[in-house]
């Protein structure tokens, strides 16, 4: 870029963050970066840069790279959710395109920084991201690079099993780790007090306390943090592996949460940014043609830039000027839609979102419907009832759309063996996928591993023994 072209961008950016400001959006500092296509596709691939290496983040580098020089796509900025958070940028875009994405960028910031999902996040990730990547590279040095990378293939396989709700768990386990009262310290006549106290029986035990305790007591659904700490084969390097997979997974746990909400918080700002810059004609037709681009619906498939604004756009409508019954049943009053918007910004996750506010007129006005494969060539729409769209939403985002896998017990048979159930709600697993897992979490267990779960109404045990699959 010219230095004329790089003036002109940090005007805009100061112009830009004053204005958004101004209308009440509170992100923290960003550090701007302009990039070429290969550096904001290799960020973009390895989802955080200076991430660690595995052939995964290179295939998936090649194929938006591939799609970039066809034409097809093209990826105009990544944000990293830290404080103060980086924002990468395209070269070679537009003055009012890049006007567009700084404003989408400080909305997203602004998410990252107020939406409760996001309150346990670790913001300095990317140098925890950087002293990861040191310590694998020391680990493939020493044990070597084919043996990390398969130990990574392992793990990578099951990343996403982890306990979503983070930051409910770490306040559980902040109250339960406070100090408990401590019992009265023995004294020289405590055998003196002994003997006037009566004599308790021994209670029988029941049937329920007879039989031995399941290992963990109730179902688990943090498979990688299970693994990592009772698998019975694991040497230390491989757990602290599994522990900076964890890491990052928790990163990343609120951003799956919450993808339909950013996406649509960032367009509904950078709409209402640039309409209250001075845009000449000319820039203001080209800034509507790539704001209808980013919302546009998608043949098939979600478009969450679309569906969060909507939403969002209909909240602030809906609260703004709101029906007598809604004044007398709710008490809301006219004029408080910007003020709910910001609450909803706040509080909810995608599941919540879409359960309160996706409404009959949106599913109608959207076009949504539930479609499925028929006889394995045809695609029909089976059912266009919004209560129905609405729910099959919500039950897609659940566990991020991956499908809920419980440990029920890591003393299987009494041999140290892994037992796992699929949470089965109508969606049955892919099988061959399934068993190829279970591969993977052999190598990390050690031990026979069994999945349960649930096919043609039927329950279904699989077992892998490190040589062979069977079924029953």
């Amino acid at each position: 870029m010219s230095d004329a072209e790089i003036k002109a961008l940090e005007k805009a950016i100061e112009e830009i963050w004053d204005k958004a400001r101004e209308l009440g959006l509170d992100p923290f500092p960003i550090h701007f970066e302009i990039v070429p296509a290969t550096v904001i596709y290799e960020i973009g691939s390895y989802a955080l840069p200076g991430r660690y290496s595995h052939w995964s983040f290179g295939k998936a580098y090649h194929k938006m790279k591939l799609m970039y020089d066809l034409g097809l796509s093209k990826l105009y900025e990544v944000v990293i959710n830290a404080n103060p958070a980086y924002a990468f940028l395209l070269e070679g875009t537009s003055l009012i395109h890049n006007k567009m994405i700084i404003a989408h960028v400080i909305a997203h910031v602004d998410f990252f920084k107020n939406n409760i999902y996001f309150s346990k996040t670790n913001r300095r990730m990317v140098d925890e991201t950087v002293t990861h990547a040191e310590r694998i590279r020391e680990y493939e040095f020493k044990y070597g690079r084919k043996t990390v990378e398969a130990f990574l293939d392992a793990i990578l396989s099951i990343q996403e099993h982890i306990h979503p709700d983070l930051f409910i768990r770490e306040e559980r386990a902040e109250e339960a780790g406070k100090p408990k009262p401590s019992p009265p310290k023995p004294g020289k006549y405590d055998d003196l007090f002994a003997l006037d106290e009566p004599k308790r029986e021994t209670p029988l035990k029941t049937e329920e306390e007879e039989a031995p305790r399941r290992f963990p007591p109730e179902p688990e659904k943090d498979l990688v943090r299970f693994i990592m700490t009772h698998s019975p084969v694991l040497e230390p390097w491989q757990r602290d592996i599994m522990a900076m997979i964890h890491e990052e997974m928790e990163y990343f746990v609120p951003q799956l949460q919450t993808k339909i909400m950013n996406e649509g918080w960032a367009s509904y700002w950078h709409t209402r940014i640039l309409r209250e810059l001075d845009l000449t004609d000319e820039e203001f037709v080209e800034f509507a043609m790539l704001h209808a681009h980013v919302v546009s619906p998608r043949k098939g498939s979600l478009n969450p830039y679309y569906v969060g604004f909507k939403i969002f756009e209909d909240i602030e409508r809906r609260w703004d000027n709101p029906t007598p019954e809604e004044i007398e049943k709710f008490g809301r009053q006219p004029g408080n839609g910007r003020e709910k918007i910001f609450e909803v910004r706040q509080l909810e996750n995608d599941i919540s979102f879409i359960r309160n506010y996706l409404t009959q007129q949106l599913v109608e006005e959207l076009d949504l419907y539930i479609f499925e494969l028929r006889d394995e060539e045809e695609w029909v729409i089976t059912d266009k009832t919004w209560e129905r769209i609405r729910d099959q939403m919500v039950a897609d985002m659940t566990n991020f759309g991956f499908p809920v896998i419980e440990v029920l017990d890591g003393d299987y048979n009494g041999n140290r063996e892994l037992y796992l159930r699929h949470r089965y709600e109508g969606i049955e697993l892919d099988i061959e996928y399934a068993k190829k897992t279970l591969e993977y979490v052999y190598k990390l267990w050690g031990r026979d591993v069994h999945l349960e779960t649930v096919v043609d109404g039927e329950t279904l045990v699989l077992h892998y023994d490190g040589e062979d699959h069977w079924e029953d």
